[in-house]
């Protein structure tokens, strides 16, 4: 059986839709998962990159393409009142309700749906004290122990080579995004391509040009 590490922030919405399809593309296949949350931010600042919803052009294709993906996938999704938002209050309830930071499926999806259904505001107070009850976490939210395993897990996917949510990590490899689903599907299968050398080479390409920063 193979064990699948799922690196996530409740922002992403492409988190959502790969967690929401996760056991459909997986179908067939023996499997654990261990769900860590992230701060996607870190990644970000880590890497010098923009999120996709600070670049105005970007945004406004990731949310219709994310709507489409939905609707496509059949998938009930719906874009909260604002985004991006700052998703630490999400983030440390969720490492909060399991004493080693690791929580299972029914708090992820209770997370990510409280974001990505109904169109309300993610960071509202009542809605997260509601949630927050609801999940009835094991520790204190904001105690240092909750901080420091999130700083952990995130630090951890830095160190792993993650750069953006979703990220499937499996024996060594990492498969970033909803559309990788059907690449780790096949993974799992055994297809020969990945033992051959392709995967590696694909790391060694020289870069004709830098651009300057």
């Amino acid at each position: 059986m193979k064990h699948i590490t799922c690196y996530l922030d409740f922002i992403s919405p492409y988190a959502c839709l790969a967690f929401e399809k996760l056991p459909e593309a997986l179908m067939g296949h023996s499997y654990s998962v261990t769900y860590k949350p992230v701060l996607f931010a870190a990644l970000l600042k880590h890497h010098g990159q923009l999120g996709p919803a600070e670049i105005p052009a970007k945004r406004d294709w990731t949310y219709r393409q994310v709507l489409w993906l939905a609707h496509s996938q059949g998938v009930d999704l719906q874009l909260p009142a604002a985004h991006p938002f700052n998703p630490l209050a999400l983030l440390r309830l969720a490492v909060a309700c399991e004493a080693r930071g690791l929580p299972n499926r029914y708090v992820c999806e209770t997370v990510f749906r409280h974001v990505w259904r109904g169109g309300a505001d993610a960071t509202d107070a009542a809605r997260l004290q509601a949630l927050t009850t609801q999940l009835s976490p094991q520790r204190d939210v904001n105690c240092d122990e909750v901080k420091q395993q999130l700083k952990a897990h995130t630090e951890e996917a830095i160190a792993a080579g993650v750069f953006g949510v979703p990220t499937f990590a499996v024996d060594g490899k990492l498969f970033w995004g909803f559309d990788a689903l059907p690449m780790l599907r096949d993974y799992l299968h055994g297809d020969a391509w990945f033992e051959g050398p392709q995967w590696d080479a694909a790391c060694q390409l020289p870069a004709g040009v830098h651009r300057a920063k």
